[in-house]
């Protein structure tokens, strides 16, 4: 009874680290959206510390463009994220969320990244921006 019992308290350690592997790295989960009421959203975003959900504009060449929107973030996994619009998005234009840290700034909660600076920017995996593209609908 006690082998099974240990047994049964491993598989469902093995499970519970199965599941958190699937949040391993950070990552944004979003898909296309109405923006008419001036909020982007993102159903997960997997953050490696504090910082924000940032709002890009961009195009087809899928470079980040100016910071239209940014929300608060928590380290670890955040759903449900919403970040407010600071512009008008048209239907059809195509937006960049990306994960930006909170470190390098002056002041801590307040968001002071502008495009290409060092203070709250971008998190890297391998060098490589974590984002994700959607279209305001």
């Amino acid at each position: 009874m006690l082998r099974t019992i240990t047994l049964l308290s491993a598989l469902s350690l093995a499970a519970g680290a199965a599941i958190a592997d699937n949040h391993a790295g950070p990552s944004v989960t979003a898909i296309d959206q109405d923006v008419s009421n001036g909020v982007v959203s993102a159903q997960e975003i997997v953050a490696p510390e504090n910082g924000w959900l940032v709002v890009h504009r961009t195009d087809a060449e899928m470079k980040p463009g100016p910071v239209v929107g940014h929300g608060p973030l928590r380290a670890g996994v955040n759903t449900d994220v919403a970040a407010i619009l600071t512009e008008p998005v048209m239907p059809g234009e195509m937006l960049m969320l990306m994960v930006h840290s909170e470190a390098g700034g002056m002041q801590t909660g307040i968001f002071e990244y502008t495009l290409g600076a060092k203070e709250d920017g971008p998190i890297r995996v391998d060098d490589a921006l974590v984002t994700k593209t959607v279209t305001a609908q």
